[in-house]
């Protein structure tokens, strides 16, 4: 349904428009194809990077590295201002995840320049192959990842009442444990380990967490009763978060909505997840390009109507021939 404040919107030229399209939405040939050659790019981008880490190629190759990366950011840079240009709200696109994630795929070789270190940050471009889902027309994935999502900030508040717990049940086994081992006493066994109580803490938090990194191990007969104890409640320290997301993840299923799925992004407010028949944004009411999907799918049921027909008349024949 559409509001009153649709029609007294900045409309762009149509030129701005369909380069939006293009670049936001993958529901078109040509923004397929740049979306998949987007994807490339930060394929070689990546491998550049990992490869120019390796000291053999680094040395025989620096200058053919240094050239591609080179390559990789100004595309990558040219490609994010044109996002900020073809979007109708700038601000919102760049304080949003992709464009901060664009921003921070861009800024390492920058920051190179001054700070040779900051060139490995570069490998923050993988996160941008999150548009793989979008592209394919794997949408519902995203849609399972949102409910996955959703389901772990309804579970924070108990989390963190777990996690609260798990501190002071930590510090209480790191205390006991600094007093069985000795190490408060006035003549502390030689091969003691447990010199403090953060240290002792520390060794509670790895062994209750099933990590056993075995660089502290108490010996004396009660401590180490105390230690398969807590090894023993380190199970349930698994088991315990995991039914709490799981019972807040079944209820955010239940109530999933994911129909006619489509890439569709709002120019506006940049959100997605609208119906194949969407005229208007359900966020903001602002007015959607045309989804060019329906056109795909129906050439394909005309496909498969005609294969089916071509093999009922085979079959027929089959049989007058028998």
């Amino acid at each position: 349904m559409s509001t009153p404040h649709q029609n007294t919107r900045e409309r762009f030229s149509p030129f701005r428009e369909r380069l939006y399209e293009i670049i936001f939405e993958a529901d078109t040939p040509e923004g397929k194809t740049f979306d998949i050659a987007l994807l490339i790019m930060i394929l070689g981008s990546i491998l550049v990077v990992m490869l120019d880490t390796v000291p053999h190629l680094h040395s025989k190759y620096r200058i053919l590295f240094t050239a591609l990366e080179w390559a990789f950011t100004l595309f990558f840079t040219a490609e994010y201002i044109t996002r900020i240009y073809t979007v109708h709200s700038p601000r919102r696109y760049i304080t949003s995840f992709y464009g901060i994630v664009d921003l921070l795929s861009i800024l390492p070789t920058y920051i190179a320049i001054f700070l040779p270190a900051g060139q490995s940050f570069m490998i923050l471009r993988a996160i941008r192959l999150l548009r793989v889902f979008k592209i394919f027309g794997l949408g519902q994935f995203m849609v399972e990842g949102q409910i996955i999502m959703k389901a772990l900030k309804d579970s924070l508040n108990k989390i963190l009442v777990f996690l609260f717990f798990i501190l002071i049940l930590v510090t209480i086994f790191g205390s006991i444990m600094y007093v069985v081992e000795g190490g408060g006493s006035s003549n502390p066994q030689p091969d003691n380990q447990f010199t403090s109580i953060p240290i002792s803490v520390y060794w509670a938090i790895v062994t209750l967490t099933t990590v056993g990194y075995g660089d502290i191990a108490p010996t004396t007969p009660f401590g180490q009763f105390l230690a398969a104890i807590i090894m023993i409640m380190g199970y349930a320290v698994i088991a315990v978060p995991t039914g709490i997301v799981s019972s807040e993840f079944s209820k955010r299923y239940k109530k999933k909505v994911a129909k006619n799925y489509t890439s569709q992004v709002c120019s506006h407010c940049l959100k997605e997840g609208h119906d194949k028949d969407a005229e208007y944004c359900k966020f903001c009411g602002a007015e959607l390009h045309p989804y060019h999907g329906e056109n795909k799918d129906a050439v394909k049921d005309a496909v498969k109507e005609a294969v089916k027909e071509t093999i009922k008349t085979i079959k027929s024949k089959t049989d007058r021939n028998k």
